[in-house]
Parts: C-alpha cells; structure tokens; sequence
C-alpha cells in the first residue's frame, strides 16, 4: 500500500477528477462543507491511496477509452463529412452546419453545473445516469430521416456528451496513485479525450459509405452500450455527497448557459452567412453579450458565488487565459488550415485517412513523452517545445502547392499534433495548482477559465482563421483575374487548351471558348485558394515566433527578479 497522502496532495490529485478541453471538467476538491467532491469532511482520517491490480487498471483505462470514442464520434463525424451528412438530408452545406451549432450551444457549458451535480447527487449516480441518457439518444439518432428532427436531436446530444466527457475523465484518473494522477494520468486523460477526433476522422468515412447517417450513429451506440457495461462493473471511488446546488446557482447558470449558446452559434455560423451581412447574427451576439453580463452581476453581488469574477480578473489570471486562448487558436490550424486546405483540393475524407493516423499516433506519443518529463517548473519549457513544434509544423505548410496532398503534409501535422499534446497537461497543471493556491472553492473559477479558452476559444480560432482565410482568397483571386484577359496571347492559348477537351461533344467554338472561360476561372479560383492558406499557414508561424519571444522574455524577467542582489557594502561581502 502506497502511504497516506498529505493534505495539499490529497486536495490536489482530488481536484483532478474532471476535464478539459472538449468538455471534461476538473472536478473540485474543497472539503465537503465547502460545497467540494472527493474529499472527506474536515477532521476525517485520510483513506490510503487506491492500488488496483494491473488487469483491474486496465479495464478502468479501457473504460475511459470507450467513454472518450463514444463521445468524440458523433461531433466529429458531422464535422468532418458535413458535405456527405447534407446529402443525406438535402439539405445545403451552410444549413447542414446547423448540426454542429446545435450541439455546441449546450454542450459549452453545461460541464460547469455539472461539477456541482455531481457533488449533490453523487458520482455513481451521476456515471449511471450520464451513461444511460447518451445511450438512449445515440438509439434515437437511428430513426431520425428528417432535417428538423436532427437538430433537435443534436441539440439533446450535446447536453447529454457533456457528462461522457468527464466520465472518461475520471475513468482514466481512477486506477492511479495520488502520487501519478498529476503527471501520467493527466496526460493519458488529455491524450484520451484527442484521440477522439482523429478516430472519429479515420473511420466515419467508410461507415457514411456503408449506412449514411444511421451507420455512424450505430457504432456510437455500440461503443456507449459496451461503456454502459464498464460502468456498471466498474464503479468509481465513491465520494460524500452534500447539498451545494442553490436557485441562484440554477439562475445564474441559466444566464451563462444563454451567453455561451449564443456566443457557439454566431461563431460557427457567423462566417458562413457573413458577419455583416445578416441582422440576426448581431441580435444573437448581443443576446449572448447581455446573458453573460447579467451572469456576472449576479456572481459579484453573492456571498458565495459561483464563479469568482473577481479572482478571474486579476491579472495572473487573464495572463494564464490569454496564454491558454492564444495556444488554442494557434491549435486550430488543423481543423481550419489543412483539413479545409486539402477538402479545397478536392481531396476526399477517405484520403485523408493517412493524416489522420499519423496525428493519432504523434498525439499518443508525445502525451505519453508529457507524462514523463511533466515536474513543477518545467511547464514554461515544455511550452516553449510545444510553440516550436507548432510554429515549424506551419512554416512547413506555408510551402503548399495545389499539387499538395496529405503524403506531403504528415511530418507538419505530427510536429502540431505533438505540440498540442505537450501544451494541455502543464497548463492544466499549472492552472489548477495556481487555483489550489487560493483555496479548492475557485476550482470552479478555474475551471470557467479553461473550458471558455478551450470551447469557445477553439470556435474563436476556427471563426478567425477561416475569416483570414476568405478574405486572402479574395484578394488574390481579384489579383489573379485581373491580368486574365483574352487579350493576352498566353490566355487565350490556354482557355483553347481548357475547352479542347470538350472538342468531340461541342461543336459549337463559341460554346467552346465559354467552357473553356469557365475552368480557366476554377484554376484560378483554386490558386487564390491555395495562396490564401499559405497566407494563414505563415501567420500562425508568426504567431507561434511572437508568443515564443514573449514565452522568453516573460522567462527572462521571472529570472531577474528572483536573482539575490549582491550587496555593495564591504562588511557584508564574503572575502
């Protein structure tokens, strides 16, 4: 048996038993008086640590697994065949992105209250329950045919996710030692929860093929029936339960629920109807903006408030969100850079396949690598690792031709994937050490502080990079086209060549020079395109340089300050 942990460890490795990013949410650690999960009651003796068999720990981590995939299939699936999922419905591209908003609004907020639901109504019940209503809506995604009913649909999916995600949190965390949770099992729970996405990216593919829409819902189903079973078998350690859920926690949540909504569905659909260009996109964002605002009235005006806006504020911690928000939009260079990049190309999602492996295989490797080299102090220089994998992997991407394909782009991806995988776990660790500091009760502050960095500061990266990106192609397709004139020898040669190729079907020359116009205008719509992420690929490799210097200087300065000064009076130096 491991021996008894101390009381600041015991707060720290209970304060883990959340999430991150997708949704998981740490879970908080105060004494249970103070409205916290997983610790015993002040004045309790400590439990000894847990120490499981090998094969017991495994079925735990393979729960998470389970967990993870299950929850990670259906949002990703959607987003990465949206073009395939219209199909099915009938539906256009812009419209069929209303799938992915629908399941956002809820779902980037409801890992909030649902830390303190599991202090009330405890965390066996909360794993059955979670477990049991995802599975139901996972069945019911079989009989939907009708676009209507799928956003409703889709809308209960993303309430009932939230819980999946911190459950293959926990999961994960349960079968190691206090002593390792902060450093092997936090990164294995990060590493869990992204590989979700590039699972979801290799497999969703063939089974669209196989049965559109119902095919990938039925394997969903199939992983949360078989995670059903691993969590009934498997229970979690039980922790004391206590009344910590207020109307004023429902009625402010309600407010923040409104304001992050809003917020998920301006940024996914607000580039696709254009930010200017449709009045209700202003009316939601100001909605959003209002919700949040009367959210935070009522959170500075409590004794004992939800979130500590106060502490949220100060400037340590707009520090820690700002490095947290810049890191994620960098991170978006995947899902808005090369993902859009090669579908641009024409490249299929099968295609991509091999990309996807690989950045499976580096996002595994390099969270294992985390775990081992994860010590307190070390995060600045793992940060510093991560900023020069992401910047090099977008330095290499800037290179893109329109004869670019996924072969070409595996080592740029794995360096980013890799880099991701390094960033989370000791900014995960810092953050929640720097919580603990304060006292478990602004766990929950904290926990706003990542969740809104990660949710909505991933949609703000994939809203502002996509934007970067429409306007480039802009610029350069009017560029391009301008010196494309027929009085131009070399063009009216090639808009011949381009029209040849419907020589035997058309006789007509006029009709002819018109098709062959028409895929003169394609190619040169295809290279604005390409010129236009290469424009992005540099400017998240700018990025990456300026926050690498500003990662040093901050180094240098923190260095500086904690340097003894030497003292000038000569009694008090050493001979």
């Amino acid at each position: 048996m491991t021996p008894l942990p101390r009381k600041d460890e015991s707060q720290e490795d209970e304060a883990l038993a959340g999430g991150t990013a997708g949704a998981p949410s740490p879970q908080p650690a105060p004494a249970a008086a103070e409205g916290a999960i997983g610790a015993p009651p002040a004045g309790a003796d400590r439990p000894q640590a847990l120490v499981m068999s090998r094969g017991r720990a495994l079925a735990y981590i393979g729960a998470a697994v389970l967990l993870g995939l299950a929850q990670g299939l259906g949002m990703n699936a959607i987003a990465a065949n949206i073009n395939q999922i219209q199909g099915s419905f009938g539906v256009t591209a812009t419209e069929a992105t209303w799938l992915m908003a629908a399941y956002m609004a809820p779902n980037a907020s409801l890992s909030l209250i649902l830390i303190k639901v599991r202090n009330q109504f405890g965390l066996r019940r909360f794993a059955e329950i979670g477990i049991v209503l995802f599975a139901l809506v996972s069945a019911v995604h079989l009989y939907v045919d009708d676009f209507r009913t799928a956003l409703v649909l889709r809308f209960f999916a993303g309430m009932a996710a939230s819980p999946m995600s911190s459950l293959a949190f926990l999961y994960m965390l349960e079968p190691f030692a206090p002593a390792r949770k902060m450093t092997l099992g936090l990164c294995l729970s990060l590493a869990n929860i992204a590989i979700a996405t590039p699972v979801a990216r290799l497999i969703s593919p063939p089974l669209l093929d196989l049965g559109q829409w119902h095919a990938v819902y039925t394997v969903e189903m199939g992983f949360a029936l078989l995670a059903l079973i691993a969590v009934y078998r498997l229970p979690l350690s039980p922790q004391p339960r206590t009344h910590v859920i207020t109307l004023a926690d429902i009625v402010s949540y309600l407010f923040l629920a409104v304001g992050f909504g809003a917020l998920s569905v301006v940024l996914i659909v607000g580039r696709l109807y254009w930010w200017m260009e449709a009045p209700w996109l202003g009316v939601l964002l100001a909605t959003g903006l209002l919700s949040l605002s009367v959210s935070v009235i009522i959170e500075l005006n409590r004794e004992a408030p939800l979130i500590d806006v106060r502490w949220l504020t100060s400037a340590p911690i707009l520090h820690f969100a700002a490095v947290l928000l810049t890191f994620r939009i960098l991170l978006s260079e995947q899902s808005a850079g090369a993902i859009p990049f090669l579908t641009q190309l024409g490249v299929a999602p099968a295609q991509i396949a091999v990309l996807w492996a690989t950045m499976l295989v580096s996002s595994v490797v390099a969270g294992l690598a985390c775990a081992f080299v994860l010590k307190p102090g070390r995060e600045p220089l793992i940060h510093l690792v991560a900023l020069v994998m992401i910047g090099t992997g977008a330095l290499l991407d800037s290179f893109s031709t329109s004869l670019t394909r996924p072969e070409q782009m595996i080592a740029s991806q794995m360096l980013i994937a890799a880099g991701g995988a390094l960033f989370l776990p000791p900014a995960l660790s810092s953050g929640m050490m720097m919580a603990l500091k304060n006292g478990p009760n602004y766990i929950l502050s904290f926990i706003v502080v990542f969740l809104t960095t990660q949710n909505i500061g991933g949609l703000i990266g994939s809203a502002l990079l996509g934007t970067f990106v429409t306007v480039r192609e802009k610029f350069h397709s009017s560029q391009l086209v301008e010196h494309l004139t027929l009085t131009d020898p070399l063009v009216a040669q090639r808009i011949g060549q381009l029209g040849g190729a419907y020589g035997k079907t058309i006789g007509d020359r006029g009709l002819l020079q018109a098709e062959g116009a028409q895929l003169l205008s394609q190619q040169a719509s295809r290279e604005a395109y390409v010129l236009a992420y290469n424009d992005l690929f540099r400017l998240i490799a700018i990025l990456c340089a300026v926050a690498l210097a500003g990662l040093l200087l901050d180094l240098a300065l923190r260095r500086l300050r904690t340097r003894p000064s030497v003292s000038n009076d000569p009694i008090v130096q050493k001979p």
